[in-house]
């Protein structure tokens, strides 16, 4: 008996070749993100969610639209606003005064990328409207549950929370983003090449005149999604990312460490790298390169470590150092 179409080696190699296609086709509108570019590929393979966090104008909304562009999927978006109402996301009730009743109007939400902008702008009420759609890809409204399409992605994007007009997400929130990518101020070369695209008549608001199209579908996500799941995972590396995540637990510098929802997330990411870079295998350094992004939204400081300068990022890079790494 032949095997599935999705899991032929031809398919997956051609799935990979999208997905490569899929980064250098978000370049011709965003300079010099790539980490985060990487990150929403990996979050795509791994069917998670993912929260772009950086100040404003640094190109987080562009990034997540230019994603929407390039790939075959059904995109809405939500501006997150104080004034929000939680069925503004997921739909409601509608009263057909013509058939004298009820039917349900599906909000934005029914969708495969949902870009949540700004999302912690608006207050945790809102937020938590998000939570079973996250978690279980569907929404009860009136006691009764609607599934969501597949694929289905959230990319939120928030501003520090040190900004004005903000609310923390709650740690439940949290934990249903895969990845948390930080957007960075892009260096000076990357500052200069954006200005010299405006200046030469680019325009983020049209990103069709910018040349992007779709390059990647569907097909190609189940494709690569079977080629991830066949991806070998030696018993050295399963100890080494439980060794990593208890070591959270124990950091006198937290009060709150990765759990093992987190170590699952980390291990799905890593063999999504390996798989990305080339390899059937995932190799100590996989779960290196994705341990900050998976990990730094999953851990809490304690007041008097954060007020010693001490970060998130910080306290993962020492466990890193520390954890013995397996031959």
């Amino acid at each position: 008996m032949s095997a599935p179409i999705s899991d032929t080696p031809g398919n997956a190699d051609r799935a990979r070749s999208s997905l490569e296609a899929l980064r250098a086709e978000i370049a011709k509108a965003v300079v010099g993100q790539d980490p985060a570019v990487t990150g929403l590929v990996v979050a795509l393979l791994c069917r998670g969610h993912v929260l772009l966090e950086g100040v404003p104008g640094v190109a987080k909304t562009l990034l997540v639209r230019a994603l929407a562009s390039s790939l075959e999927l059904d995109t809405k978006r939500v501006q997150f606003t104080p004034d929000l109402m939680p069925s503004d996301v997921t739909g409601s009730l509608v009263y057909d005064a013509r058939t004298a009743e009820f039917s349900f109007q599906p909000g934005p939400v029914f969708t495969n990328l949902l870009l949540a902008d700004e999302i912690n702008r608006t207050p945790p009420k809102t937020q938590s409207s998000l939570l079973e759609a996250m978690e279980e890809r569907q929404v009860t409204v009136d006691g009764t549950p609607r599934a969501l399409p597949e694929p289905f992605l959230v990319a939120a994007t928030q501003n520090p929370v040190e900004y004005e007009g903000t609310y923390p997400l709650p740690e439940a929130q949290l934990d249903r983003f895969l990845l948390k990518l930080n957007v960075p101020l892009p260096s000076r070369q990357d500052e200069i090449s954006v200005l010299t695209r405006h200046a030469e008549g680019f325009n983020p608001r049209d990103l069709n005149a910018a040349g992007l199209r779709p390059v990647a579908g569907p097909a190609d996500l189940e494709a690569a999604r079977a080629a991830v799941a066949k991806t070998a995972v030696s018993p050295e590396i399963t100890g080494y990312v439980v060794d990593i995540c208890r070591a959270t637990r124990e950091s006198p510098s937290l009060t709150l460490g990765v759990s093992p929802r987190g170590a699952t997330a980390l291990l799905s990411t890593a063999r999504a790298w390996a798989w990305l870079t080339g390899r059937d295998y995932v190799t100590p350094d996989d779960v290196k390169a994705l341990a900050l992004p998976t990990l730094r939204h999953r851990i809490q400081l304690r007041p008097e470590a954060e007020m010693e300068g001490v970060t998130a990022d910080s306290v993962i890079t020492a466990i890193l150092a520390n954890v013995p790494v397996p031959r």
